[in-house]
């Protein structure tokens, strides 16, 4: 790729602007020394908007526009599951999440767990989220940046891989580690603007380039017409990849575990609603991110399909040189290659500086969140538990920001490590759900099983590792079937243990819940309706 003057001009005012507008918004006011609140929960002070284009910003990354376009090279569609069912994930989790978790005043997840069972098994959680965020999510998302910045910018063959790293890092670090939740959440704001406007850029022009003749929309209905196998939301029993995506179990089955997980109980997407003006407009933000979540297929998975029909080159698709080259590896086909090859061949000169940009915005957005609730969970959960208990608020936010640094320092370390791998996605998903259905289990019955125990969430806990592992290994089932199986499994092992420690009888920790906890505002149940009309259409005519 060639970059002009005006692409240069563009992704330096891209950067320059976020960094600006990161150390801006989280200056500290005039008398104000910056508290622990101020920088781990933005000051309590986000609006909906915010809350929504942050939830987005810190859930697209590379794991989407790289991984996500490189299933749709592979699967098609069917992967949009992620996507268009998170949607409906989120509406659950602002009506029957969020109003318990604000109502306790807590500032993480494993805080929660603290409230709710017992320090113990809030640390023990508390270490294996630091170890998740750090060694899965960090390291992930900063050699998929890189492998992507490395196929735009340079060969394609790795030599550029750690520079990537190195600047993706740096820039994440410029401006989250000094500001906190607010320099992350407001800087959202704009990262999440240029990576849909540029995200969408990229699919017009990849449709516009398909066919000889042109056009947006005739690209659609061609990439259509000759990839109709790629149009399906549920596959059938014999496709290739039905065990990554098991028919009717994206609906039904254990996508639910993944999402309620990944949506309901992960630090670094629902720190940002802990840190909303109010319950309210925490809800309403976590319905506007509903919304957003149903256009991210057209800007990650659509181009996957095009490089697909272009890799292809059935009956009436432009023929483009050096198409089989720029797929292969020495395991096959790399499908994660769609998207920055998609860049690199057809988004022209004056727009290059766009699309970069906004597919680092989708990058370093996600870092700098990562990074934010890797430094939450192990100041307030860790630090301020166990090692100065008595912390002051200035010895609190350096020990943040310093947790931010370390956690930056071994992420960029281990990243080179990871190699490649064909679909990143999958790849992430598969090896998160043998914690993720333990964890979803210990946290569903914490809210609405007033009988749990602590012994009997982390007998729970515990056991649902080698239940995964056995299944794993032992089985040929489905990895979604088999996390629903494990996170059953949880769930009974809790009431087991549960019902013989307390002979029946409430724990003392149990929350109360009634109807006046989940009353949500008439513009949350009208987006939530209008939502769900959506998903009925789009699995209608897609199924």
């Amino acid at each position: 790729m060639e970059f002009s003057f005006v692409d240069y001009l563009v992704f330096i005012t891209y950067a320059v602007t976020i960094v600006s507008v990161g150390l801006w918004v989280s200056r500290s006011k005039e008398g104000h020394e910056k508290n622990a609140e101020d920088y781990f929960l933005a000051g309590k002070s986000l609006p909906w908007w915010a809350i929504g284009a942050s939830l987005i910003a810190a859930n697209i990354s590379a794991e989407q526009f790289i991984g996500m376009s490189g299933s749709g090279f592979s699967l098609g569609l069917a992967i949009a599951s992620y996507e268009w069912m998170a949607a409906l994930t989120l509406i659950i989790v602002g009506k029957y999440f969020l109003p318990i978790f604000i109502e306790k005043n807590i500032y993480t997840i494993p805080g929660f767990v603290e409230v709710r069972y017992s320090k113990n098994l809030k640390t023990i959680l508390a270490v294996f989220w630091i170890g998740l965020f750090i060694f899965v999510n960090l390291t992930s998302v900063l050699f998929l940046g890189a492998k992507a910045l490395d196929t735009i910018l340079g060969t394609g063959n790795g030599d550029y891989i750690m520079h990537g790293i190195l600047g993706l890092a740096f820039f994440a670090a410029a401006y989250s580690i000094w500001g906190g939740l607010s320099a992350v959440a407001w800087t959202d704001v704009i990262q999440v603007i240029l990576l849909i406007v540029g995200g969408l850029v990229t699919s017009m022009i990849a449709l516009n380039y398909v066919t000889p003749d042109g056009g947006v929309f005739n690209g659609l209905s061609h990439i259509y017409n000759v990839a109709g196998d790629h149009f399906h939301m549920i596959l059938k029993e014999g496709h290739p990849s039905f065990n990554n995506l098991p028919g009717i179990a994206v609906l039904v089955g254990g996508m639910w575990v993944a999402n309620l997980y990944y949506w309901g109980f992960n630090q670094y997407i629902i720190q940002r609603t802990f840190a909303a003006k109010s319950l309210k407009e925490a809800q309403k933000g976590i319905a506007f991110a509903a919304f957003l979540k149903l256009i991210i297929p057209l800007i990650v998975v659509i181009p996957g399909i095009v490089a697909y029909v272009m890799f292809t080159a059935p009956q009436g698709t432009s023929v483009i040189p050096g198409v089989s080259e720029a797929f292969s590896s020495a395991n096959g086909v790399n499908y994660d290659k769609a998207y920055p090859w998609l860049i690199s061949q057809f988004v022209p000169t004056g727009l290059q500086g766009l699309v970069l940009a906004a597919l680092a915005a989708a990058i370093v957005s996600s870092l700098a969140s990562m990074l934010n609730s890797t430094s939450t969970i192990f100041t307030m959960d860790i630090y301020r538990a166990y090692i100065n208990t008595n912390a002051s608020d200035k010895q609190t936010v350096k020990v943040g920001r310093i947790t931010v640094l370390v956690a930056l320092i071994i992420a960029v370390l281990v990243a080179p490590m990871l190699g490649s791998i064909k679909e990143m996605f999958q790849y992430i998903q598969e090896y998160t759900g043998l914690v993720s259905p333990g964890v979803l289990g210990v946290f569903i019955m914490g809210l609405f099983y007033k009988k749990s125990t602590n012994n009997g969430a982390i007998w729970g806990a515990v056991s649902s590792i080698p239940i995964a592992l056995v299944l794993k290994l032992g089985t040929s089932l489905p990895w979604m079937h088999q996390m629903m199986i494990v996170w059953v499994a949880t769930m009974v092992i809790i009431a087991i243990v549960s019902q013989l420690e307390g002979k029946g009888a409430a724990d003392p920790k149990g929350i109360s819940v009634s109807r006046k906890y989940f009353a949500t505002e008439p513009v949350f149940n009208i987006s939530a309706m209008i939502i769900s009309v959506i998903l009925v259409a789009l699995y209608a005519i897609f199924w």
